[in-house]
């Protein structure tokens, strides 16, 4: 059950201490607080967990501070839309605003090779009006030969590259937990020139322990990916453990499904799920068509694939782009056949808001049928 307050309800008044003297006097049911501070005003949710299916509704709804009671009947408590659950939700990050209603590219290295790669790639995102990247420092291979990234002794120039071209969100995979503390004490080392969205790859969807670590942490927002071979409920489950330990701005990523019936692309692409994560939950979603194509195929009509299903994602609603991008692909240490070159860079991004008009074209439109054909009761 989750209980929502009203606007400004502040944890110090009069009203909430009220409202924490009933709760505490229910048996079997504990709650957690979660807050949000928006532009214009804070908004405070409190979630009932236990045996809450014998607490009134009524009752509930008569205590000071509660605009409205939600009874959840979901699995995703704390991420998914339940009933009348329509309200928009967002979170904002280090100056950027993250929600179900915003679009943005994490162009970027898939890993860190050179600091010569990491300023041209930085350079070219600011040419081109974007704040945000993606840098991969730490790298999980199928093979323990492959290269596995620089780990931490690339942060430190990462990060004041970042600040030095305005680059306000770094998009990277962390695979263990101390990698989360490297993070931390190299933005403090570098003076915080920029922000961190940690990660969560594929491989590591189901690593609980990892899962809930991050999830305790609250500075830092999470990009969590579908994992390897699981269902979608699976996934979303994944993204549930991260907001139940108490870290709610997560991004949910959409990669690709390792099948060969995906053939010959490197996975099967999976953007129609964008508008079913959308539905079920109030993430953000986020695409990785570099990841679900692997590769830099053309087709006849001149269109990189990579470009056709960025778009095809784009049109169904998606929040956030993950691509590769690198400054010399024949020189990448990890995925250069799939990254597209810096040239490219303008062209994809105006390929991009050619589909994000569609999308929001195809929205006006829907909304437009709504309102003249009004459903039934």
């Amino acid at each position: 059950m989750i209980l929502i307050l009203s606007p400004d309800t502040r944890t110090d008044s009069e009203e909430f201490r009220q409202l924490e003297v009933y709760l505490d006097r229910i048996p079997n049911v504990r709650h957690r607080i979660h807050q949000e501070t928006g532009e214009q005003q804070l908004l405070t949710e409190v979630y009932l967990i236990g045996d809450t299916a014998s607490v009134s509704v009524e009752d509930i709804s008569n205590l000071p501070a509660v605009e409205r009671v939600v009874r959840i009947s979901e699995e995703y408590r704390v991420l998914g839309r339940h009933k009348d659950g329509n309200r928009p939700t967002w979170f904002d990050y280090n100056g950027v605003r993250f929600g179900q209603d915003t679009l943005h590219v994490f162009a970027g290295l898939c890993a860190v090779n050179t600091p010569e790669h990491v300023e041209l790639m930085m350079q070219a995102l600011q040419q081109q009006g974007q704040v945000c990247t993606r840098m991969g420092a730490y790298k999980p291979r199928t093979s323990p030969y492959s290269f596995q990234g620089h780990g931490k002794s690339c942060l430190p120039y990462v990060f004041e590259l970042a600040g030095k071209y305005g680059i306000k969100v770094v998009a990277m995979e962390v695979t263990h937990e101390a990698h989360v503390v490297e993070i931390r004490e190299a933005l403090e080392q570098t003076g915080h020139p920029t922000g961190i969205m940690l990660q969560i790859g594929t491989r590591n969807t189901q690593n609980f322990e990892l899962l809930k670590y991050v999830g305790r942490q609250r500075e830092y927002p999470v990009l969590l990916k579908r994992g390897f071979g699981i269902t979608l409920e699976e996934s979303l489950n994944a993204a549930e453990y991260l907001a139940s330990e108490g870290n709610r701005k997560v991004v949910f990523g959409l990669r690709g499904m390792k099948t060969n019936m995906g053939d010959p692309h490197r996975n099967l692409v999976d953007f129609a799920h964008v508008p079913v994560v959308r539905r079920l939950t109030r993430m953000p979603v986020c695409i990785d068509p570099s990841h679900s194509v692997g590769t830099r195929d053309q087709a006849p009509d001149g269109l990189l694939d990579v470009m056709h299903v960025t778009a095809q994602g784009v049109i169904a609603g998606a929040n956030m782009i993950l691509v590769d991008f690198h400054p010399d692909p024949a020189k990448a240490l990890v995925d250069g056949p799939q990254a597209l070159t810096l040239e490219e860079l303008p062209y994809f991004l105006e390929d991009v808001r050619v589909a994000r008009e569609a999308y929001e074209k195809r929205q006006q439109l829907a909304m437009q049928y709504h309102r003249e054909r009004p459903l039934s009761v």
